[in-house]
């Protein structure tokens, strides 16, 4: 038997499940061919190999509304910003069917939320990684969705939204202030990784960065930095920061490389890092054009209380 790729094959063997369905299972780490698990749909099987399917059990449609406690900026009948805190998912996912910043969204708007992002994304235009922190704008209707849809997708080059990050990175940047432009796709590998690939390979990704002050400022070992994006693709400044070779403090996923940095590092820089417990990025700018008024307005939002001891800690000499 010729070699066939897997999603073809598991399509033929389990006609219950739709091709796409498959390929989301494959990427999800629930195929394994012979014992080892494979992410990549398009792998090449040959006859003879052993293929476990795990079908996880079904989770309700949509997710329910939760009590919990939101920083709220703004809102209006439109839109609401939240200021949201590190460790919260944004929306349901496999691993999170509870908790996530869309069950506080449904318990306080209602049936207002807009569900044009799909029941499972009520109101969601952009988001943010569970451990970064920082300003994100929900629509809460219809109108708002597609107006808001279309300022992300334009991501600023010729529209109005603005929206920077602060990051404090290890080490120096060779250039103050540069573009970094990587094409980056899910590694086949581990899919909880982001990887730069080939402009043919990956999707299309750009992160503009400008080093705002040494840390500390006599002899850095560390930076903080500014980030803007003319791209929104998932972990793309930790993946694009640590593709120039100044991964972010506290990143377990793309810095664990520069672990012997942290023994550089003062007790106190030591024990604030380690109470920081993820990836050192704020999302601290927001600014977008209101879909209803067409009025332009403009969030910031201060560093938590985590990452603000840190940049703290770090401007102290070692």
């Amino acid at each position: 038997m010729a070699a066939e790729r897997l999603d073809r094959v598991l399509a033929r063997l389990q006609a219950d499940l739709s091709r796409s369905r498959l390929q989301a299972l494959i990427r999800d780490g629930q195929v394994a061919v012979d014992d080892t698990p494979v992410l990549d749909p398009n792998r090449k099987v040959a006859g003879g190999v052993r293929i476990t399917l795990t079908v996880p059990p079904p989770v309700p449609a949509e997710p329910a509304g939760e009590a919990i406690d939101l920083t709220i900026v703004y809102e209006d009948d439109d839109v609401i910003v939240i200021d949201k805190p590190p460790g919260l998912v944004v929306h349901p996912a496999a691993g999170h069917d509870s908790g996530t910043l869309v069950n506080a969204l449904i318990a306080h708007c209602g049936e207002s939320l807009s569900g044009i992002g799909g029941v499972r994304r009520p109101g969601i235009v952009h988001r943010l990684d569970k451990d970064t922190s920082g300003l994100l704008v929900v629509a809460k209707n219809d109108l708002a969705h597609q107006a808001l849809a279309a300022q992300f997708a334009d991501h600023g080059r010729t529209g109005p939204l603005e929206r920077a990050y602060l990051a404090i990175l290890w080490g120096v940047p060779e250039r103050r202030r540069g573009t970094v432009e990587a094409a980056l796709a899910r590694s086949t590998h581990n899919r909880e990784r982001i990887v730069v690939v080939g402009e043919d390979r990956g999707r299309y990704a750009i992160t503009h960065y400008e080093v705002l002050e040494g840390l500390p400022p006599a002899n850095p070992i560390a930076n903080l930095v500014r980030c803007e994006l003319e791209t929104g693709r998932t972990h793309q400044i930790r993946v694009h920061m640590a593709h120039l070779g100044h991964p972010l403090l506290g990143d377990a996923t793309y810095g664990s490389g520069f672990k012997t940095k942290a023994n550089r590092l003062s007790e106190p820089q030591k024990e604030a890092l380690n109470a920081l417990n993820r990836q050192a990025l704020h999302a601290a700018i927001l600014g977008f054009e209101h879909p209803r008024s067409g009025e332009f307005m403009r969030f910031e939002s201060p560093l938590p209380l985590d990452m603000a001891a840190l940049l703290q800690a770090l401007r102290v000499a070692i």
